[in-house]
């Protein structure tokens, strides 16, 4: 089966999402990389919001998308993928827990200070480490098979399950939060990852 030439609306919505989780991702290493380089450090909301964005949008909202509507109907179409299919589901709850494990290391470095900085850094590079990777597999490897194995009709029902999702994300005002949060994200992060002036 030839890979679709219209590009499906839900794979524009992962494609966004993505991006934006990759730039508040890089904000998060950028926040870490100025403490160990002994510069000013920014102020610790801008992190506090970061992980509230990706708390509230990628684990409540675009992991389940993926999980109950993409990965569900390239499983109708093949099996090559199942295993990697069921390992990213996987990594979907494993990130989870991994952000509430940043929360609290967050918690400890602000009432502990420097000596907690160290298990901080840790777990801000392993999340980056882990959900880039993650991203990656899913863009490299996922998402050109769903091209190939997905008729118009499996894609029709994956853009509808999508494009309801962030209907009824707009129609209770929650992806215009998500998106004035991202919009705090970027600029109250100092240059040259957000728009806030360079430390």
């Amino acid at each position: 089966m030839s890979v679709r030439n219209i590009y499906p609306a839900s794979l524009s919505v992962i494609q966004d999402e993505h991006e934006h989780l990759s730039s508040v991702i890089q904000g998060m290493l950028y926040f870490i990389r100025q403490i160990e380089g002994g510069g000013i450090a920014p102020d610790l909301k801008v992190f506090r919001a970061m992980l509230y964005y990706i708390m509230e949008y990628p684990e409540k909202v675009h992991h389940p998308k993926e999980d109950l509507y993409l990965f569900a109907k390239i499983k109708e179409r093949t099996h090559q993928l199942d295993s990697e299919l069921d390992a990213l589901s996987e990594q979907h709850s494993k990130g989870e827990l991994m952000v509430h494990r940043l929360s609290h290391a967050l918690l400890d470095y602000e009432f502990s200070g420097p000596p907690a900085f160290e298990q901080f850094r840790e777990l801000v590079e392993q999340y980056a480490h882990f959900y880039f990777a993650h991203m990656r597999t899913e863009e490299e490897r996922i998402i050109p098979v769903a091209r190939q194995v997905l008729n118009d009709h499996d894609w029709k029902e994956v853009d509808a399950a999508f494009l309801e999702n962030r209907k009824m994300l707009d129609d209770a005002g929650q992806r215009y939060k998500y998106e004035q949060l991202f919009s705090l994200i970027v600029n109250i992060t100092p240059a040259p990852i957000g728009l806030a002036d360079p430390l």
